[in-house]
């Protein structure tokens, strides 16, 4: 497919990969005018450019974790996929811990990379200091820095962008990012060696679907603010989950809640590509940290906490180290089950995603090729009736337009363009 095929039919997610493996000049990163980075090409693409961006992008192949990184004593599902280990933790650090968005795991993980050696630096993501709002890659060679990135940024950022770069500065790294993220560096990995080189650990959070920019444009509606007023905008975090907390330059501040700001789903603004995503749960990560609300979603404030998956045989080393060093504390060990029941709705989409890419299909539109992520065995655990319908909606969905995109155009004046690495 030409890259507008790919982000036309809605499988694009604004990780900026493409924009990587093409030549100087060749393809730029925009904001669209509903709120989405997204690649354009600024030149024609050459074939063996188009077949690379084919072969690596989340949104036409997305392949299942690898056999040969488990042990033989992996647990695995059909819905969770395969695990070496299942915990309930959080950050030791009491202020790691209260800065992540849910018990500071990733964040934690990320400071005890660096502090052991592991790595020398870590690819993430953080707020824009220039414009708070927005979000943007980040290289992380100290505690101090990973820990300014923490809490989640639900808003689109491409921090892929410039991962070619990355791979050519030679030292090791590690990947704290979306499942789709790390499903586009592990495509590239069957053609660039150097990822298996330099790219020691890849860590992922459990993914609820990346908003478009307008999602955040709205809250500042609410408030009768403006963008350029903006000293701060945490999405979450100070508290699991934390509030929603936005600071003017002037000194006034405004909250609100977790449920408020997500209370009303048609007002959540995912991205097309998340309503099919059919890895949100972070199968080819080495590590999963998500959201565990133990009462099912958070009433105000619930224990800081993460679900820890810990997927890969390198995972369990990095997870058993940062235990042992105090950079973890495990509350106490979890099971599928308990994962489902605190994430019911990831169990939900897993077994709704074979349906709705079939009635895709029978639309006509394209589908991801997607490889050993069981994606039928999950739909065998709903009714016929339930699969009838999700495949129809979908079909009715996209026949309609409603599962694509409009042809990328630059948002006009400051944002008509992006730099490489995805920021304004």
């Amino acid at each position: 497919m030409s890259l507008n095929d790919i982000v036309e039919n809605g499988l694009c997610i604004g990780c900026g990969l493409c924009r990587s493996l093409s030549g100087p000049g060749e393809i730029e990163m925009i904001m669209t005018p509903e709120g989405r980075v997204r690649p354009i090409a600024r030149k024609a693409l050459g074939h063996s450019t188009l077949t690379q961006i084919n072969a690596v992008c989340p949104g036409t192949r997305i392949a299942g974790p690898d056999q040969a990184q488990a042990s033989d004593a992996a647990l695995t599902d059909p819905v969770w996929g395969p695990a070496e280990r299942l915990a309930l933790g959080h950050a030791e650090d009491p202020e790691v811990r209260f800065r992540g968005s849910s018990g500071g795991v990733l964040t934690a993980l990320g400071q005890f990379m660096l502090s052991s050696g592991r790595v020398k630096f870590i690819l993430h993501v953080s707020a824009l200091r220039s414009a708070p709002m927005r979000s943007e890659q980040r290289l992380s060679f100290d505690a101090a820095s990973v820990l300014e990135g923490a809490g989640s940024r639900y808003g689109p950022v491409a921090p892929l962008a410039d991962f070619s770069d990355i791979l050519d500065r030679g030292e090791p790294f590690a990947l704290i990012a979306k499942p789709c993220d790390i499903t586009a560096v592990r495509n590239l990995a069957r053609l660039d060696p150097r990822v298996h080189d330099h790219m020691r650990y890849a860590l992922a959070f459990v993914c609820g679907g990346a908003s478009d920019l307008s999602k955040s444009e709205q809250v500042l509606q609410r408030f009768g603010l403006r963008e350029d007023e903006l000293a701060l905008f945490r999405y979450r975090g100070h508290g699991n989950p934390g509030l929603n907390r936005i600071e003017t330059r002037d000194g006034r501040a405004f909250e609100l809640t977790y449920r408020q700001l997500w209370e009303d789903e048609d007002k959540w603004m995912i991205q097309p590509r998340c309503k099919i995503c059919p890895d949100a749960i972070g199968q080819v990560a080495d590590i999963v940290a998500s959201d565990a609300w133990l009462n099912g979603g958070p009433a105000v404030d619930d224990e800081a906490l993460n679900g820890i998956i810990v997927r890969t045989r390198r995972g369990l080393e990095l997870f058993d180290a940062a235990v042992a060093a105090g950079a973890l504390a495990i509350k106490r060990e979890t099971s599928f089950v308990e994962l489902g029941e605190l994430q019911s709705h990831q169990v939900r989409k897993r077994r709704a995603v074979w349906a709705r890419l079939k009635g895709m299909e029978i639309a006509g539109k394209p589908v991801p090729v997607v490889t050993d992520l069981a994606l039928k065995d999950c739909a065998l655990q709903n009714s016929l009736a339930d699969n009838l319908a999700e495949g129809r909606g979908a079909r009715d969905r996209a026949r309609r337009g409603r599962l694509g995109e409009p042809r990328p155009v630059p948002r006009g004046g400051s944002e008509a363009a992006m730099s490489k690495d995805g920021r304004l």
